[in-house]
Order: C-alpha cells, then structure tokens, then sequence
C-alpha cells in the first residue's frame, strides 16, 4: 500500500504563485509514475502534469511555461510548482501515484484558490 499527502493549496491572487507538495509513505518502491490532477466544481478530473520515476515528465498544454513538476525520489515527495496563476486554475489538486503493475494511488486532495 502506498499513502499519498499533499499539501500547499491555498488562497493567491492572480500572477501568484503556489507550491504543492506529495509526500508517499508506505511501499514507496513500487512506485512507477507520480502526478498531479486537478477538479473544478462541475468538471471532470484532469491530468495537470506527470513524472516518471526516471525524471521524464509531461504537461498539460493548458499549464505548459507556468506549472512545473518534478520529483526527489530519496524523499518520496513530488511538487508542482505553480506559476503566473489565474482563476481558471481554481480546483481542488490530487496527487496520484501509479506502481509498476498499473494500480494507482491517490491523495486526499488541497484546495487551490486563485482570485482575479
């Protein structure tokens, strides 16, 4: 089993910034392939950005040249690091996480509030 703890959502103002962290614990070894999704009211989850265990990463065209993931493996933790925010960014962000036989993991899920 593999648990996933995100944190740093918050309240910004547009042209703001924001960092999220993911912290896994447990069986982190099985862990393949990290990202991050994001669900405004009334939508459907999307995929934000992803990362591989080998640092190959992709982004959501949507967030390309402001988001940007990336992963320390020796503490288990992936980020995003949010920039040039805008209320469209508004949602609520899960970290998932996606081991070597294709079962996925997620987080609880932090709030992220861009006023205009």
């Amino acid at each position: 089993q593999v648990q996933l703890v995100e944190s740093g959502g918050g309240l910004v103002q547009a042209g703001g910034s924001l960092r999220l962290s993911c912290a896994a614990s447990g069986s982190t070894f099985r862990i393949n392939v990290m990202g991050w999704y994001r669900q405004a009211p009334g939508k459907q989850r999307q995929l934000v950005a992803g990362i591989t265990s080998a640092g190959t990463t992709n982004h959501a065209d949507s967030v390309k040249g402001r988001f940007t993931i990336s992963r320390d493996n020796a503490k288990n933790t992936v980020y995003l690091q949010m920039n040039s925010l805008n209320p469209e960014d508004t949602a609520v962000y899960y970290c998932k996480a996606t081991d070597y036989y294709g079962y996925a993991y997620w987080g609880q899920g932090t709030q992220v509030t861009v006023s205009s």
